[in-house]
């Protein structure tokens, strides 16, 4: 079986950045006050945590890198304060890069990955998830391209100026306002991520974009019927924009806590073409449990050693974990 050392790792999405920055617990992070507690609590800093990702476990791997998003929960924050909560996470990832230089290097081009990599750091990529941290606001979308981030969500689980999100609002689409959002996203060249968006925004941002898609961290419908995941039809369309969707390692997403339960999600793309299309988006340190016993960044080769295990070729699985989110960037 192939060692750490030898695996590469691009990862489409985390939520590090909040949790190091969360100070009070959130009520879906543990079934006790307790629990919540010490989940928000094992993150504090990027360079060693005991959370999902640091960079120091980000070392042991042939090379590294991870999208990580800028998120918060919109409606939990005081009125008026999301656009400043924004600059404040991006303030305080910064400073966590400056002080970490020996091990992780901002990037925003894929060339920055591969230098990055070339001198054993973690290549970290900015995304924005929920656009109403933006206050769906053009001026601010701007910035945010300025800063280097690559992907937004125009929604998170709230529904917000933009479009109806998969849990709220769900039946709603894209309003004016929405397409005009992503237009302007694709001529600053960052990419739409369609994970937490309603279905109706779903196709019509497809048939309004000429850009490759993104689903950042969804899996598949057709094993877990949850809405966060995605249609075969839809993996079809993002598959056919040159895009890519990441495999989400949090349980409730699987629909299992096997092993087998998450490998069969990347069995089931790769049924509808979908080679160049699957990467991983693990959702880490944005859920509480992981699927097959992941721990952490530490525990994905056991993911990359099952699928080994089932026959599952080297060029495949370097597309897979890292190629194919490589290429977009």
């Amino acid at each position: 079986m192939t060692e750490i050392n030898q695996i590469p790792y691009f990862d489409g999405h985390c939520d590090t950045i909040w949790r190091c920055m969360q100070t009070e617990p959130v009520a879906d992070y543990g079934d006790t006050e307790e629990a919540r507690r010490a989940y928000f609590s094992a993150c504090s800093a990027l360079r060693e945590n005991g959370g999902h990702v640091d960079l120091l476990r980000g070392q042991s791997y042939q090379k590294r890198a991870q999208i990580f998003a800028l998120y918060d929960d919109v409606k939990a924050l005081p009125d008026g304060t999301a656009w400043r909560r924004c600059r404040e996470m991006h303030d305080w990832f910064l400073r966590q890069l400056a002080e970490n230089g020996d091990m992780a290097a901002l990037c925003r081009t894929g060339a920055e990955a591969d230098a990055a990599a070339q001198d054993g750091k973690v290549a970290a990529f900015l995304s924005v998830e929920g656009a109403d941290l933006l206050d769906c606001k053009v001026e601010n979308l701007y910035t945010a391209a300025d800063w280097g981030v690559r992907f937004i969500n125009p929604v998170w689980n709230n529904a917000n100026a933009l479009s109806g999100s998969c849990a709220d609002d769900p039946d709603r689409g894209l309003s004016p306002k929405g397409r005009d959002f992503i237009r302007e996203m694709g001529r600053l060249g960052v990419y739409a991520d369609v994970s937490h968006l309603s279905d109706p925004g779903f196709w019509e941002l497809f048939r309004m974009t000429e850009r490759p898609i993104v689903a950042s961290h969804s899996n598949a419908r057709a094993l877990c019927p949850h809405r966060r995941n995605l249609t075969d039809d839809m993996f079809r369309a993002i598959r056919d924009t040159g895009g890519v969707v990441g495999i989400n390692l949090y349980r409730d997403f699987v629909g299992g806590a096997s092993m087998d339960a998450l490998v069969a999600h990347i069995e089931h793309f790769l049924t509808l073409d979908g080679e160049k299309t699957l990467c991983i988006g693990g959702d880490l340190d944005g859920c509480e449990a992981l699927a097959a016993g992941l721990r952490g960044v530490e525990d994905v080769p056991l993911l990359y050693r099952a699928l080994e295990k089932r026959g599952y070729g080297q060029l495949l699985l370097e597309d897979i974990f890292w190629n194919n989110l490589r290429r977009l960037l």
